[in-house]
């Protein structure tokens, strides 16, 4: 991967080009890793080379705010190219009004056959009672949970001050919260969100280990991230 820093898109940087890409060459399998990780969501719809130049701007972006790297930075980065990533995909409103309508008319459907089997159904189920085949549910699945995905992690910048200020008041207020939220969840969905945002497994290794579809492996992460969303506000 190359890159050419843009002037004017950062914080000015004490270092010369030279000496930024030789800080940043340590570093450059975050991008590919946030790129595997955020694949299954975006589909085929963004070329993996463009999100990984979105993702090398995120990491440039991350050492011109953090400074120096240390033993921390590896983790303020990798969030910090995600970040990215989703932000320009937003941007970019990289989903097609289409999919959009789709993956709408899916939640509502999803809703409508939860309430008459009083469960969730399975992806077979979706399959079958829409009519699509197990790929297009998967897709439309994916479709809304990038968005599920941002609104979190940009509820969780706003309410924790500076991402890598462990020091700041905002920030260890957000840690005791989050504890609490989490705590509240059930385990099955405690090691989802584990195995994701801690590990960073995407979600077809995270079905595995769970022994469960991808579909509902997608429909599990949206929903502990709305009741994340909907009880952070309320401590926040």
């Amino acid at each position: 991967m190359c890159w050419e820093p843009e002037t004017g898109s950062f914080p000015v940087s004490a270092w010369t080009p030279r000496e930024e890409q030789a800080l940043l060459m340590p570093y450059l399998h975050l991008v590919k890793r946030a790129v595997s990780h955020l694949r299954s969501q975006v589909g085929t719809v963004v070329g993996r080379e463009d999100l990984e130049q979105i993702g090398l701007l995120g990491l440039l972006e991350a050492l011109r705010r953090y400074g120096q790297p240390d033993e921390h930075f590896e983790f303020f980065a990798f969030k910090r190219i995600r970040g990215a990533i989703l932000d320009e995909l937003r941007r970019q409103d990289w989903r097609p009004r289409q999919l959009r309508q789709q993956a709408n008319e899916f939640n509502h459907h999803v809703r409508q056959r939860t309430n008459a089997l009083g469960r969730v159904p399975s992806e077979s189920e979706l399959s079958q009672s829409m009519g699509l085949p197990v790929e297009k549910v998967r897709e439309l699945s994916y479709a809304s949970l990038a968005e599920a995905m941002h609104s979190f992690e940009a509820l969780l910048e706003r309410s924790g001050g500076e991402w890598g200020d462990e020091d700041s008041f905002g920030q260890l207020e957000l840690q005791l919260t989050l504890k609490k939220v989490l705590a509240g969840l059930k385990p099955r969905e405690q090691l989802l969100l584990s195995l994701y945002y801690q590990h960073e497994l995407n979600m077809k290794e995270i079905a595995l280990v769970l022994n469960l579809t991808e579909s509902r492996v997608c429909q599990l992460h949206k929903q502990c991230l709305a009741s994340l969303n909907s009880q952070l506000a309320d401590y926040l």
